[in-house]
């Protein structure tokens, strides 16, 4: 699995729309083809016409990014606990995830009352379970027509 790093790969795979949502998580999807992905023999091509998926994805697979915005998890370890989640999870699934660019992104804040410490067990297992349940989504999206 590869990890999205750039600024316009998280905007392509956002653009190309939501797959699956869950009461605190959105996941985004853009299908790469093979031949989209694979770079042209002269390299990469400069002009506007041209910048598209082969130059943002030099390689076909799967490609994961996650997105935990400060305004829906304030302290810095929230955020780093969710992120683990995310991509402890999708590694879990990716033999089943299409070749594709993939956003999940944090759409709503967990309530700081339940959930006083920043990185608490009752944390980790609640976005573990709610993870499970959009990657369940989409896999299941995926299957049908």
């Amino acid at each position: 699995m590869h990890r999205l790093k750039t600024r316009p790969q998280f905007q392509a795979a956002m653009a190309g729309g939501t797959v699956s949502r869950t009461a605190h998580f959105a996941l985004h999807r853009l299908g790469l083809d093979a031949a989209a992905c694979a770079p042209s023999p002269t390299g990469p091509d400069p002009s506007p016409q041209a910048q598209g998926p082969q130059v943002l994805f030099g390689v076909a697979g799967v490609w994961l990014g996650a997105m935990v915005p400060k305004r829906w998890a304030r302290r810095a370890v929230t955020r780093n606990t969710i992120k683990r989640q995310i991509y402890a999870v999708a590694q879990h699934y990716e033999p089943r995830m299409p070749a594709a660019a993939h956003v999940v992104r944090l759409r709503s804040g967990f309530d700081r009352q339940h959930f006083v410490s920043a990185s608490s067990d009752a944390l980790k297992q609640a976005v573990r379970a709610e993870l499970e349940q959009l990657f369940a989504a989409a896999e299941r999206r995926g299957r049908t027509p």
